[in-house]
C-alpha cells in the first residue's frame, strides 16, 4: 500500500506544509492513521484513494495548526527564516504534484482561490469569509458551486 498510494499522499502533504521535513514527518502518521482505522472505510462512500487523501489533507491541516508546529516557527533562527522562503511560501505553484493544477484551470478564478484557501491552506469556510470580506452564505454557496465544477472536470482525467 505504502508504495502504491506513499508518491499521491505525499505530494498533498507537500503542497499543504511546503516542507520536506514536515512531510515526512506527517506521512509517516497518515499510513498509521489508514492502518489503525481501515476498518472505518465505506466502499459505498467514496474511493479508497480519496479516503486516503482526506486523511493526509486532514493530518497536514491539522499539523499546520498545532502548537507544536506554531512554536517551531517562532523559534527559527532568523537567518533560516529569513532567507529561507520557499520552505514557508504557500504560493509556490512550480511544482504540481499530482498532476491537480491543469484540474483546478479549468475553474474560474475566484472557485480557483476558495479551493486554494479551503484544501490548501486550510482555511474554514469562516476564515475564507473574514479573509476575502464576504459573507459567510457567498463563502458557501461558491464553495459548493466549485466542488460540483470540479466534480464535472474530474470526469475527463477518470
Amino acid at each position: 500500500m505504502y508504495d502504491h498510494y506513499s508518491g499521491a499522499l505525499y505530494g498533498v502533504i507537500l503542497r499543504i506544509v511546503q516542507s520536506k521535513e514536515y512531510t515526512e514527518e506527517i506521512i509517516q502518521d497518515v499510513f498509521v492513521k489508514i492502518w489503525n482505522s481501515i476498518q472505518q472505510y465505506d466502499s459505498s462512500k467514496g474511493r479508497f484513494y480519496t479516503w486516503m487523501i482526506n486523511i493526509a489533507r486532514n493530518t497536514a491541516i491539522d499539523y499546520l495548526k498545532s502548537k507544536s508546529f506554531q512554536n517551531n516557527l517562532k523559534n527559527q533562527p532568523l537567518p533560516d527564516f529569513v532567507y529561507n522562503t520557499t520552505d514557508f511560501s504557500i504560493s509556490n505553484n512550480s511544482s504540481d504534484y499530482i498532476g491537480f493544477n491543469n484540474v483546478l484551470e479549468g475553474l474560474e478564478t475566484d472557485k480557483q482561490e476558495l479551493i486554494d484557501l479551503a484544501y490548501y491552506q486550510g482555511y474554514t469556510q469562516n476564515e475564507i469569509s473574514e479573509k476575502l470580506k464576504i459573507p459567510l452564505g457567498t463563502v458557501k454557496t461558491k464553495m459548493r458551486n466549485a466542488l460540483m465544477k470540479l466534480k464535472d472536470l474530474l470526469k475527463d482525467y477518470q
